[in-house]
């Protein structure tokens, strides 16, 4: 038996994404799934549809198989300006390479979903349901996951995709009760709720005994770390001895350490990359700070708390609202203010009692995160499928 989650029947599971090995919060969440379910018995494999440019290694010694379709990372997109650039013999070369690679990556998964007589598709995005259209798993049941909040699908081409492939899954699960809400009202069918969950747990609680203010996720745009860089300027320019630490990778470190030195706050901001062991980095810091333009339900808020580490977070998404309990386990600030971010900073880098009471509060409330439980809903969500 594992000492994940209660035994079920093993199950042929098949968890499908398409970049799978990227660091970040939904990759995250696939492979601690995929190693969840196989120390439960059940075979796994982890399908991502395309490579990541730049793969991370969730774990050193995987339960699953893992597989990667195409054997190469996708080409910028190029729009043909005329007649002539559309039909450049480069350019057709490319497109025929193209559409070979696309049609022995389809081949590949049709003989991997062929070689089981039953079992389920868990689809990590609604662009992998796009991609999965044209590929024939009858004797599969389809479940498909959605990691971003309703407002976020309601700004993108992610709620077409959802209305139009997932209403023929036997489920469409999602991270909050409002956000499943929102889903039912426009009539989506077989609606459910299923939180991520928690990859680690850690023992001891992080000691909050030092100056450290810690972001976790890639250097990317919708990150917006340039209103946290501002914000804890504004915070924290007369307390001494506190700093900003970044944890991740991306292209707009150069931009992000420029703005720390026009703010005269360069040797106090601490870019760390990527870092292997999170629930170790979450135990450096007292605050864990979240100024991203959308967020479902981030794995940073939920890793920070089950550390025992309070939070600030722009109130984002009724994820967010879930993992984040208002003058209780952090504090919740209008999206984009960043002046009141900051103050939110300041309030809890001054108060080393009030960021413990946050801090045991936050690791109790995401209890029910716990990989063990989370599995449970999993088991119970798959009887219910199969009756």
């Amino acid at each position: 038996m594992s000492r994940h989650a209660r035994p079920g029947r093993p199950r042929e599971l098949f968890l499908v994404g398409i970049d799978v090995d990227s660091m970040g919060g939904s990759q995250r969440v696939l492979h601690t799934l995929a190693q969840g379910f196989a120390e439960c018995g059940h075979r796994v494999e982890l399908i991502g549809i395309r490579p990541s440019p730049e793969p991370y290694q969730y774990h050193a010694a995987p339960a699953y198989r893992h597989t990667t379709l195409y054997t190469t990372a996708p080409s910028p997109v190029w729009h043909a300006r005329s007649l002539g650039e559309r039909l450049h013999p480069v350019r057709l070369r490319r497109a025929q390479a193209h559409r070979t690679e696309r049609a022995r990556a389809r081949a590949r998964l049709t003989e991997r979903f062929a070689a089981v007589n039953d079992g389920y598709v868990i689809i990590g995005s609604p662009w992998a349901a796009d991609w999965l259209t044209s590929i024939a798993s009858p004797h599969l049941k389809g479940i498909g996951q959605y990691h971003e909040s309703f407002l976020q699908a309601r700004g993108s081409a992610n709620l077409r995709l959802i209305l139009r492939h997932y209403p023929r899954l036997e489920k469409s699960v999602f991270l909050s009760e409002g956000d499943a809400a929102e889903f039912r009202r426009l009539r989506l069918p077989n609606v459910g709720v299923m939180p991520n969950p928690l990859p680690f747990r850690p023992l001891r609680a992080a000691p909050l005994d030092v100056r450290r203010v810690g972001a976790v996720g890639r250097l990317e745009g919708v990150k917006r770390l340039d209103r946290l860089i501002d914000a804890f300027a504004l915070a924290c320019a007369d307390l001494p001895g506190w700093e900003l630490h970044l944890f991740g990778d991306g292209p707009l470190e150069p931009a992000l350490r420029e703005q720390a030195e026009r703010l005269r706050i360069g040797d106090r901001v601490r870019f760390r990359g990527s870092v292997k062991d999170m629930a170790a980095a979450y135990r450096e810091l007292s605050v864990v700070a979240l100024t991203s333009e959308r967020e479902g339900s981030p794995m940073a808020l939920a890793e920070g708390s089950a550390c025992g580490v309070p939070s600030v977070s722009f109130d984002l998404s009724a994820g967010v609202r879930e993992l984040v309990e208002h003058g209780r386990t952090g504090i919740l600030v209008r999206p984009g203010d960043t002046a009141a971010f900051a103050a939110a900073l300041r309030r809890l880098a001054k108060d080393a009692g009030l960021r413990e009471r946050y801090g045991r509060a936050a690791r109790e409330h995401v209890s029910s995160l716990e990989l063990p439980t989370v599995l449970d809903r999993w088991e119970a969500l798959f009887d219910e499928v199969d009756r």
